[in-house]
């Protein structure tokens, strides 16, 4: 293969728009389900404003069971799971759905220290005018946490991007199935290093944007 052809130059453009899709598209996914699980987390435990051990136990064994499987494990052991949900178990869309089980529980783990780390004085506050549980959970918790929660969400981002290169052994798209079926079945390694610094690149970009519109929501900074 001519190393800058017009078709190579093509196959890492559209990879790299493949991970880009199976990442933001995983996060978002990600979030839509970690973000309740986080809340509820916090809100059910033991201290927390409505305790309910048996749910907060519940979700903490689905979690915690979740978190503890190695992403490439559980990608093929749901491969029957992701086909009912795409119709198949290969391509980027169809690697959106492990990425986004196997998020999800990280997410559920961020959006609870994020919240643990809002100022108890805060809540007495609110609650002490009045403000019911979930009022304060979501007008008082989750705004005083936005910063952290948008740091969280940068580190999820990059992580679920790892978790899509990860995808290629089993025939996920993007980046990393370049550089599995050229970097390291037909042992191309200029290829092979073109991905891991498209990777690197895309990775920093993401955690740059993150980073800087955490910066910019976080009140301290104004």
């Amino acid at each position: 293969m001519i190393l800058f052809d017009s078709q190579t130059i093509l196959m890492f453009l559209m990879g790299t728009l493949e991970t880009l899709y199976m990442t933001l598209v995983s996060t978002l996914f990600s979030y839509i389900i970690g973000l309740p699980l986080g809340m509820l987390l916090i809100l059910t435990d033991k201290k927390g404003m409505h305790p309910i051990a048996w749910l907060n136990s519940v979700i903490n064994v689905i979690v915690n069971f979740l978190r503890s499987i190695p992403f490439l494990i559980l990608l093929v052991a749901i491969i029957p799971f992701t086909r009912t949900i795409v119709g198949t178990s290969i391509g980027s869309t169809a690697t959106i759905v492990p990425l986004v089980v196997a998020a999800a529980p990280f997410v559920a783990r961020l959006v609870e220290q994020s919240l643990q780390e809002v100022d108890g004085g805060v809540i007495e506050a609110a609650h002490s005018m009045g403000a019911s549980p979930l009022r304060i959970l979501l007008k008082v918790m989750l705004p005083e946490s936005m910063p952290s929660l948008l740091v969280g969400s940068a580190i999820a981002c990059t992580t679920i991007l790892g978790y899509s290169a990860m995808a290629g052994f089993v025939g996920g798209g993007g980046l990393g199935k370049i550089a599995i079926n050229y970097g390291f079945y037909k042992y191309e390694t200029e290829i092979m290093w073109i991905t891991v610094i498209l990777l690197v690149i895309v990775v920093q970009i993401l955690q740059e944007i993150g980073m800087k519109i955490a910066k910019s929501s976080d009140k301290r900074n104004i």
